[in-house]
């Protein structure tokens, strides 16, 4: 039944790869971790005594994920975040292509805060000069970068192309993939912010950077633990690891979901839920993003992970 779905979707959406009677399926899609920081990556600027400053693998770039499809040799990215040079370049060597760079055929945008779209400039007259590159964002999104430079100048030059997305309508790329944007509670200050359900033949993932609580969700008649259960990887919001992680302030009221609050929260689920998800988005103050720190044997030991990068997701 769902290869009959997904040969009826490859038609609604243009392909025609029906394959040789007896041919091999091409080798699956797939997603790839480009990042796992929050916005400013780590380290951020005028974090002094960072290991990162000597450190190259104390380094980490602004979360952001690929979708790659060998059979078409297409890529995409959610988000375009400030390490977007450095994410192409990854890329490129983790899946390279012969169509002249940036080689995307799109980008898809969670919201308008730094991290997640200021990798856009790199397209620009300054920069790459890219030609009509697809940009999906939601319709406050799409405003904001057509209505305010430099982002106006963007399209204006037709270094993008923007393409508007709908809440809870799939856009299908090529046969087999397709991805939804799912509304989220966060800051809004210039843009909708949503997560990505992205979908292959055989699995699904769902992609949330950004969350301002998991209980503001549940008022909304959306809760967590239901797409945890029907996808086979979760990237959800760790920014923080716990109150008291930043010096001298009060973190109660920050509009993130702490790592400890949710292992709390998903504690019950059955272990095959809980190895699911996997922490993303995280401050350059999150002592998870040490791979040798308590805190990350805390998020492992309770069956949980860490996103890293280069990690790979078959679909």
């Amino acid at each position: 039944m769902r290869a009959r779905i997904w040969i009826a979707l490859a038609t609604l959406a243009g392909t025609s790869w029906m394959g040789e009677p007896g041919a091999a399926e091409p080798d699956p899609p797939y997603a790839l971790v480009l990042g796992t920081a929050q916005d400013g990556g780590a380290p951020q600027a005028g974090s002094r005594g960072h290991p990162g400053w000597e450190d190259a693998s104390a380094r980490r770039w602004a979360a952001s994920l690929a979708l790659v499809d060998p059979e078409t040799s297409r890529r995409w990215l959610l988000d375009a975040t400030p390490d977007f040079k450095e994410q192409l370049h990854l890329l490129d060597e983790e899946a390279p292509v012969e169509s002249p760079a940036p080689g995307l055929a799109g980008i898809f945008l969670t919201h308008a805060h730094i991290g997640h779209y200021l990798g856009l400039a790199q397209l620009g007259h300054e920069a790459m000069g890219a030609r009509r590159v697809p940009v999906h964002a939601m319709p406050r999104m799409g405003e904001f970068l057509s209505r305010n430079g430099p982002w106006d100048q963007l399209v204006r030059y037709g270094n993008v192309q923007l393409r508007p997305l709908e809440a809870g309508v799939p856009v299908f790329l090529g046969r087999r993939l397709r991805v939804t944007a799912v509304p989220v509670p966060h800051r809004q200050e210039y843009s909708e912010v949503v997560g990505y359900h992205v979908e292959g033949p055989s699995r699904s993932l769902f992609y949330l950077p950004d969350i301002d609580s998991w209980e503001e969700w549940d008022g909304q008649g959306v809760r967590i633990e239901e797409w945890i259960a029907q996808v086979d990887r979760a990237y959800l919001d760790g920014t923080f690891f716990a109150d008291g992680e930043i010096p001298g302030r009060d973190m109660s009221g920050f509009p993130h979901p702490f790592v400890t609050h949710s292992m709390e929260r998903f504690r019950d689920l059955p272990d095959t839920e809980k190895r699911k998800v996997r922490f993303i988005h995280l401050n350059h103050t999150n002592p998870a993003l040490d791979p040798d720190s308590e805190a990350r044997r805390r998020v492992e030991s309770a069956g949980f992970g860490v996103a890293v990068r280069g990690e790979r997701i078959t679909l």
